[in-house]
């Protein structure tokens, strides 16, 4: 496997890309199902639930075996950090869905970029790790270009969405840690299966208060985002059985395009002047973060102050 995946750079990338668009297809229907007053918890439910029986079926097609033996692919013998992921989760869903309804889609989205920035913060925090003059200075890169897109005190994005965004923006981060532990011993299939499965099982009691009858096209809707996002977090996903992490990061700013490009058709809103400087800046900032630790990987041996690996 390993070797088929650094022989396919190119197939990483396409899917790569092809999950971006799956997940900025989701963010668009989310903000939509919001203006048609779809209450957030009920997009969340939606979102996850329609995933379970879309990987079941999946998972004993692909399986062998008889009986429950095809759904081997989904098995686990980490319930409770499953449980863990789910709880997370739904904080994170929560913050990031809420971004989306609550600013533009281009700036939700580029806020969202973020998430590489806090990603340096907590290996500093949890994982005591150097971090020197490169990824510092990209850190300060990005949140001062987080700053020219919320322009604090000129109105033109509320305060408190560009806020929602970086807390979501900062569970991605916590999340992807998470993520990477269950990686070791877990199907990425499994992985997103028992998130959808808590997070589902979390979110029903919510159904009681905020659920309610739609129109057939606020049912197209709800069932666009829980496919999309399936489709996304699948592809996001396989890209890394044929592409590093650090080679297929840079198609997921290509969700900028998107977001853009559904905001204007849907929403007729384009982005100020303002998210056009600021926008660069995160991205650089995401980007020099993953350009340097693929240099930290591939220097084991530096010294013990970190000059090399920072």
């Amino acid at each position: 496997m390993t070797s088929a995946r650094h022989d396919r750079p190119l197939l990483a990338l396409a899917i790569r890309l092809g999950g971006v668009m799956g997940l900025s297809i989701m963010a668009a229907l989310i903000k939509l199902a919001s203006t048609r007053g779809i209450h957030l918890a009920e997009i969340i439910f939606w979102r996850q639930f329609i995933t379970v029986p879309i990987l079941l079926v999946w998972a004993w097609f692909a399986g062998q075996g008889v009986g429950r033996e095809r759904l081997r692919l989904l098995a686990t013998k980490r319930p409770r950090d499953h449980a863990m992921r789910g709880v997370y989760g739904m904080i994170g869903m929560v913050f990031n869905f809420g971004a989306v309804i609550l600013l533009p889609l281009a700036e939700a989205t580029t806020i969202n970029f973020s998430a590489p920035i806090w990603a340096v913060i907590l290996s500093i925090v949890f994982l005591k790790e150097k971090v020197g003059i490169w990824r510092w200075g990209a850190v300060l890169a990005g949140f001062a270009g987080i700053l020219v897109i919320a322009q604090p005190g000129d109105g033109h994005i509320p305060l408190f969405g560009a806020a929602v965004a970086m807390a979501g923006a900062f569970m991605i981060a916590l999340i992807s840690i998470q993520i990477r532990d269950l990686s070791r011993t877990e199907n990425p299939m499994a992985i997103v299966f028992w998130f959808a499965m808590m997070s589902s099982v979390c979110s029903l009691p919510f159904m009681l208060f905020v659920a309610k009858a739609h129109a057939p096209l606020d049912w197209l809707i709800l069932l666009g985002t829980g496919l999309a996002g399936t489709w996304g977090q699948l592809m996001i996903t396989a890209a890394l059985r044929y592409g590093k992490v650090s080679s297929v990061i840079v198609m997921d700013y290509s969700a900028i395009v998107w977001a853009t490009l559904f905001g204007w058709l849907l929403f007729a809103v384009l982005p100020p002047i303002t998210t056009l400087f600021g926008a660069p800046l995160v991205i650089a900032a995401g980007i020099i973060i993953a350009w340097r630790e693929r240099v930290v990987r591939r220097a084991p041996f530096t010294d013990q102050r970190g000059t090399a690996g920072t």
